[in-house]
């Protein structure tokens, strides 16, 4: 038997479950994951909660588990997005905090992503959402080595920027929004970017776009 369904209404479908899924993130984002109850899905997303259930079956944890998984692939375009516009790796590095300091300020210190903030909340107590967490680290691990090798970087030294900078710009998020302050962001950017000054970087023929970033999202 075949199900059919009129372009419309698959397009109706698939704007409400994307619609949660934002819902969802931006809540995240804000609260974290324990916060965020299923009633303020349906009031940030519009959505019935009989229409929620529809399409995540898995209730909670596998909505925040494929809303992660959507913002931890957008998330992990904005370094090389950055850094492709740089020849010199040094530069790009202080531009790259320089910019996060400047969205930080601009938005009052919100929370940037909600993947670092769940990640730390469920570490030890949601496997699935541990385990989410990890697969999205890993994949901005495997991104941005792969980014930095298409600038001419050998492998290892792609691994070791990669690190480093999200490592650095995670930890200097925490610290800039319960300070409300920019200085550990631009701080990090002025030690960690002269030991790489000079370093060329020669124009990517990886586009952003092009970089492994999107996880698998194997389970529903």
């Amino acid at each position: 038997m075949y199900a059919l369904v009129c372009p419309e209404e698959a397009k109706l479908a698939r704007s409400t479950r994307e619609s949660i899924l934002t819902a969802a993130a931006e809540l995240m984002r804000h609260r974290g994951y324990a916060a965020v109850a299923m009633k303020d899905v349906v009031a940030a997303s519009g959505a019935p909660i009989g229409s929620i259930y529809h399409h995540f079956p898995g209730g909670k944890t596998q909505i925040a588990r494929e809303a992660l998984l959507n913002a931890g692939a957008a998330y992990g375009l904005l370094i090389p997005t950055i850094v492709d516009h740089f020849d010199d790796l040094g530069e790009a590095i202080e531009a790259a905090f320089a910019q996060a300091a400047e969205d930080m300020a601009s938005t009052g210190f919100a929370n940037m992503c909600p993947v670092a903030s769940v990640a730390a909340e469920v570490a030890d107590t949601v496997t699935e959402l541990r385990d989410t967490t990890s697969t999205i680290f890993t994949s901005w691990l495997d991104g941005g080595t792969a980014y930095f090798c298409s600038r001419g970087l050998p492998e290892p030294t792609a691994r070791d920027v990669t690190v480093v900078l999200i490592g650095a710009l995670e930890g200097a998020f925490l610290l800039a929004r319960t300070l409300r302050s920019t200085e550990p962001l631009l701080a990090a950017g002025r030690v960690l970017s002269p030991r790489y000054r000079g370093v060329a970087l020669k124009p990517s023929h990886l586009r952003p776009s092009e970089l492994p970033l999107e996880p698998t999202n194997s389970s529903s």
